[in-house]
Parts: C-alpha cells; structure tokens; sequence
C-alpha cells in the first residue's frame, strides 16, 4: 500500500510541474490577442489570432526576455519577411504561402557599429 502512495504522489506532483503557466487571451477589434509565458513568467511568444488562425505580427522570447524572432503571419501562414537573433547569427528568412523562398544571414561581427 506505501508502494501505491508513493507512485500516487510521484505522478500527482509531475502532473502539477508539468503543467504550464496559462496564455492571456485579450479581445482586441475582431481579433484575440495571444500572451504564452515561460514557467518563470517571462513572455515566451505574443501575437493575434483571428477566426482561429495565427494572424498579423508575431514576436518570440527566449527565457531571458531577448527576442528570438518576429515575423508575420497572413491567415494562419507565415509571410513575408522573418528575422530570426541567436548569439551568434541573424537570419532572415522569406515566406510566400508558409514556403521558405529567401534566406539570408548574418554573422554579429558585421552587425557591430563602429
């Protein structure tokens, strides 16, 4: 029986860890405004929805608060022009019809102004 209470109480708290912080959805016009979060509270990614479809200007964070990536989505594809930062590389990525048509990157040294 102590085995039982034991397994219980192990699957209970990893079902409670598991689970994530809940988005914010706001009404904005016709559309709903996303906020997904980190466990920590930073925001994770923040954009609109509109008929149940990604739409318009969507940013990502990493866990520390630094923008990963922003782009655009047209009715639940990805659109135009991406830019994706890691610690070493910006990319820009094209999109026609959620297909990748361009990319180009660049490496942070020639970023650097002098």
């Amino acid at each position: 029986m102590k085995k039982y209470m034991i397994i219980g109480a192990v699957l209970i708290s990893s079902m409670i860890f598991a689970q994530a912080k809940q988005p914010k959805l706001e009404i904005v016009g016709k559309q709903v405004k996303a906020t997904y979060f980190y466990d920590n509270g930073q925001v994770q990614q923040q954009g609109f929805l509109k008929d149940g479809k990604l739409e318009g200007k969507w940013v990502a964070f990493d866990i520390k608060g630094n923008k990963k990536s922003i782009g655009e989505y047209k009715n639940g594809k990805k659109t135009g022009s991406w830019f994706f930062w890691n610690d070493v590389i910006l990319s820009e990525v094209d999109y026609s019809n959620n297909q990748i048509t361009f990319v180009k990157n660049w490496k942070q040294e020639s970023l650097a102004v002098n």
